[in-house]
């Protein structure tokens, strides 16, 4: 039987707050294929942001394990890149030095031409060397992209990338992944609050129900690929849609029937 390539097996996970104990996650599991693309959608303090945090090795869940090709991933590593809701850029470095960071504390060969063409795959190649502050949101957040595929993860973590951008970037900015995602072919774990971004980017959708977030659906994405941004106004995504909303609305009836 093969292996999947990340395995999320019952994490759990417990903080300490001003409220008291505060359960995030309980007992998630499922597993992402290598280089499938997998959206995780669930309601605002579900988890989500927690579940990509210990995936990357920056929480310790209270129980439960990720294995990534086996291997127990408890620490950070460069086998996994993360890329937060907003871009965390270096002000101080330009465009052009935000992305060969990870090379250079690597102690890379040939930084320049890497850059290039990690400049290149997200259309910034004009932009070099701008500094942060002169970016535009989308442009800030490719950028952001390019640093993270710079240490040529095996997994790229993507916390809803887009989220602090208003909707026709966001649109823009989705396709631009999906370009993005077509070349390079990358595993890909994503967080989002947006049904049509999950049903138009994911291969399949993880559903998370209200806090402590659980698993209650996962849902095949059954679009051919390859993918564009005309398939957002199809009838066939937005049944994709339709159906992750009202999976969301039942999790949301059987947290109020429980309380």
């Amino acid at each position: 039987m093969r292996q999947p390539f990340i395995e999320i097996r019952h994490l759990s996970a417990r903080f300490t707050s001003h409220l008291g104990e505060l359960d995030a996650l309980e007992t998630v599991s499922f597993d992402v294929e290598r280089g499938e693309f997998v959206c995780v959608v669930g309601p605002s303090g579900c988890g989500k942001s927690t579940l990509l945090r210990i995936v990357a090795g920056l929480v310790t869940p209270s129980s439960g394990e990720v294995r990534l090709n086996g291997i127990r991933q408890e620490y950070p590593s460069r086998r996994i890149g993360l890329v937060f809701q907003r871009p965390t850029l270096l002000p101080w470095r330009t465009v052009r030095g935000n992305v060969a960071l990870p090379l250079q504390m690597a102690g890379a060969q040939g930084i320049e031409a890497q850059v290039h063409e990690l400049l290149e795959l997200v259309g910034l190649r004009d932009f070099a060397e701008e500094y942060p502050a002169n970016l535009s949101g989308g442009m800030a957040q490719r950028a952001a992209i390019a640093r993270a595929l710079a240490q040529s993860p095996e997994v790229l973590l993507l916390d809803e990338p887009f989220g602090a951008l208003d909707a026709l970037t966001r649109e823009y900015m989705a396709g631009e992944l999906l370009r993005i995602w077509e070349q390079t072919h990358s595993t890909v774990l994503m967080v989002t609050h947006n049904v049509e971004e999950a049903a138009l980017l994911a291969d399949r959708v993880v559903v998370l129900g209200p806090r402590p977030g659980h698993v209650i659906d996962m849902l095949p994405v059954p679009l051919s690929r390859p993918r564009n941004l005309s398939l957002l106004g199809s009838q066939r995504l937005q049944q994709v849609a339709q159906q992750l909303r009202a999976t969301l609305g039942r999790g949301y009836a059987a947290q109020r029937s429980l309380g």
